[in-house]
């Protein structure tokens, strides 16, 4: 006979025992009790059935069941699923007897529905218990410790399941793969993996998904095309990892290879992998088949409501996307923050200022603060609107300090508004900061440059250039069977540059015919009108668009990735290609889609254009009158190139230093002009193109070149070849 099992109640404290001289039938009854219990539980956690889990909660308190640790962890777990950590807290703080099995459960929950830094506490408390961690406990620890991307936390809880002797266990090597891949120690990551004896699913997730978080994309691809080949059966995680490095990377053809493998292993109904899909046709341009996978899948999560929201607003479907949040209100999908500002990025790319207010104001309804994006996607739309003092308004009345990025959108709306002095009073606050990025040097001088002060921009670029960084060179590219087209302003580097080249003369003639006058105001350089034309003309953009015309099928649209944002005499072309091609032209900038046809663009025109003149990878001349400013600026000594005192400075262009009693004259390989310096006594005088000036002998002369030049210096009698 066994022995019964002491029972005892939340509320009253007592025992229930079952007597020894009943029949076997009432410890046979009680037995059969406990399992349909326990299976009722499981069932109810699995369809996450809240109001009769909680009449069996009711139940188990009243008849004592709760004392039983497996019931227990069943209770645990049902509050878990139905994300209810607290009273999974709960029950485990009423619990009498915490076996491993309790505490693993309440850590896995805290992991599970993002309470990191309580999954870490309760497992120090655990530890101090004396409870032994084992192979359900470790990963939720290590779980927790990636989510927050404490490595040194996750080193110790690594190091702890090594001592122990659970490293070699599959799924604790799986956690300490994923856990190291989120802290951003890929190489630790990979060391962990390839010493793996066993394998699983997650493991190769883990570290596929850790490539693609560092932008490490063709390793991930690589590791991806490896599992398939070992024959592992890949999970919708997998699969998202592999769908989202295809929709950062715009490889269009491969990401609809996966799709078609997502359909054939019925994966095409997860929401992690829908949401993934809508992203991918989004980024490359194809929003129909993005609202396509958005209507088959059957269940949606938040992620795949978002993705669809941004793709939205990324595309200027800006009706669509204020329906989609209405039908998640109609659906009681609550919405987060990353979905107001999916809808605040939508108002601000459209204009729409008392839509943007309107959900700002919606967010203190659902309980969200507003965070520094959502600040900044106001500045920003208050700022392109050109109600510059309404977006100060804002700042000074954030109830958190105002950040690089709210700072930011300020100085692209005095950009475009050409409000230097608004410009000087953000970029001096957002310098006071710290340390900034190289995008708010770059801002504040091209509202220095496009309000033509050159000095004040010469200076901007200087500090730029201090601190070691250049500007991205403007890059377009098109995507053609397994191949990817890539085009720099300029560029004469493809097999077919001649027919490319080609092309654009009797497309630009068509164009100009019917109406097309180039708008030389966004070439930010003093130079004749012939060459403003010239440097506008051949953008990178421009380049890739016409081999789509050449190359693609009249029926293909052709979809252009630009990694800067079209200047607006570009903008202004592309509509007048599209007219005069008659085909459909995509480009997606670094900041949203423009979907040109017949025309016309789907933006409206309501864009940021971005005046930064496009620099080819050879390096275009710099104003004339900024670089004069930044002549005259003090610059690091170097060594001579020849005799007398020369000065350099390291800049982005081709540096010369002439001095002494000496001439020079230099010519650059591309231009047509000849610049002829002529240095007399302690003045260096400068003539090119009929403008003549002086500058001291001790202070740099620079001359900007393409490629290489040549320089033939007098005095010294010896000849310098100059990059």
């Amino acid at each position: 006979m066994l022995h019964p099992l002491p029972l005892r109640t939340t509320h009253q404290q007592t025992q229930l025992q079952i007597p020894l001289n009943k029949p076997l039938s009432n410890q046979f009854n009680f037995e059969q009790n406990y399992r349909n219990i326990s299976n009722l539980l499981l069932s109810l956690t699995r369809s996450r059935t809240l109001p009769k889990g909680l009449q069996v909660h009711a139940h188990i308190i009243k008849t004592g069941f709760q004392a039983i640790p497996l019931i227990s962890h069943h209770l645990i777990n049902f509050y878990s699923k139905t994300q209810l950590p607290l009273d999974s807290q709960r029950v485990f703080e009423e619990t009498q007897v915490k076996s491993s099995t309790t505490w693993s459960s309440v850590i896995s929950c805290f992991a599970q529905n993002e309470l990191p830094c309580v999954a870490i506490e309760f497992f120090r408390r655990m530890l101090g218990f004396g409870v032994r961690p084992n192979d359900h406990i470790f990963p939720s620890a290590l779980k927790a410790s990636g989510m927050l991307s404490w490595r040194e936390f996750g080193r110790s809880v690594h190091c702890l399941a090594l001592k122990t002797g659970f490293d070699g266990d599959v799924f604790v090597g799986s956690s300490v793969v994923d856990m190291y891949a989120k802290c951003g120690e890929i190489r630790d990551a990979r060391t962990v993996f390839d010493g793996m004896p066993l394998r699983n699913v997650v493991s190769w997730g883990g570290m596929i998904c850790g490539y693609t978080q560092l932008g490490e994309d063709e390793e991930a691809l690589r590791l991806f095309k490896q599992a398939l080949w070992e024959g592992l059966d890949v999970n919708d995680f997998t699969f998202s990892s592999v769908i989202r490095v295809c929709g950062n990377s715009t490889l269009l053809e491969l990401g609809k290879q996966i799709h078609g493998l997502c359909l054939k292993m019925s994966y095409d109904s997860s929401s992690f992998v829908g949401s993934s899909l809508v992203s991918l046709y989004s980024k490359c341009g194809v929003i129909e088949g993005a609202y396509q996978v958005f209507e088959e899948i059957p269940e949606r999560n938040l992620g795949m409501w978002n993705a669809m929201l941004i793709a939205c607003a990324q595309h200027a479907h800006i009706e669509k996307a204020f329906d989609l949040f209405k039908q998640m209100e109609s659906v009681c999908m609550i919405p987060n923050f990353i979905t107001f500002l999916c809808v605040l990025y939508a108002c601000s790319h459209a204009g729409l200022i008392e839509e943007g207010k309107h959900y700002f104001e919606l967010m203190k309804v659902y309980g969200i603060e507003p965070g520094d994006q959502h600040y900044a996607s106001m500045v920003d739309l208050l700022g392109r609107a050109g109600k510059l003092q309404d977006a100060v308004s804002i700042i000074n009345g954030m109830p958190i300090k105002p950040t690089e990025s709210v700072w930011g959108a300020l100085l692209t709306g005095c950009r475009i508004h050409k409000d230097t002095e608004l410009a000087v009073y953000a970029a001096n606050r957002v310098f006071e900061l710290g340390q900034v990025s190289s995008g708010m040097h770059v801002l504040l001088a091209n509202a220095y440059a496009a309000a033509g002060r050159y000095e004040d921009a010469a200076k901007a670029r200087k500090k730029l250039r201090d601190r070691g960084v250049k500007k991205e060179t403007g890059l377009s590219w098109v995507e053609q069977g397994n191949c990817v087209h890539t085009f720099a302003a300029g560029d004469r580097r493809h097999p077919i540059s001649g027919e490319i080249y080609l092309k654009l003369k009797e497309l630009g003639e068509e164009m100009e015919r019917a109406g097309y006058v180039a708008d030389t105001s966004f070439v930010l350089r003093e130079v004749g009108s012939d060459e403003k034309n010239q440097a506008i003309r051949y953008h990178s953009e421009r380049l890739a668009i016409a081999f789509g015309l050449i190359t693609f099928p009249p029926e293909r649209p052709i979809r252009v990735m630009k990694n800067l944002r079209v200047c607006g005499d570009c903008h202004t072309a592309i509509k007048f290609m599209s007219k005069c091609s008659g085909r459909v032209i995509i480009v997606r900038d670094n900041n949203r889609f423009h979907r040109f046809e017949d025309g016309k663009c789907s933006c409206g025109d309501y864009c940021s254009i971005d005046n930064e003149p496009e620099l080819s990878d050879r390096r275009s001349p710099q104003n004339k009158e900024e670089r004069k400013y930044i002549e005259m600026i003090p610059d690091i000594p170097l060594p001579c190139l020849f005799g007398g005192l020369e000065r350099a400075c390291i800049a982005d262009l081709a540096l010369v230093a002439a001095g002494g009693g000496g001439w020079c004259f230099a010519w650059a390989s591309v231009w047509s002009a000849v610049d002829v310096v002529v240095g007399v006594g302690g003045w260096l005088g400068v003539y090119r193109g009929g403008g003549c000036r002086l500058v001291e002998v001790e202070l740099v002369v620079r001359f900007g070149c393409f490629g290489f030049f040549f320089l033939f210096a007098g005095g010294g009698c010896c000849v310098s070849v100059v990059a």
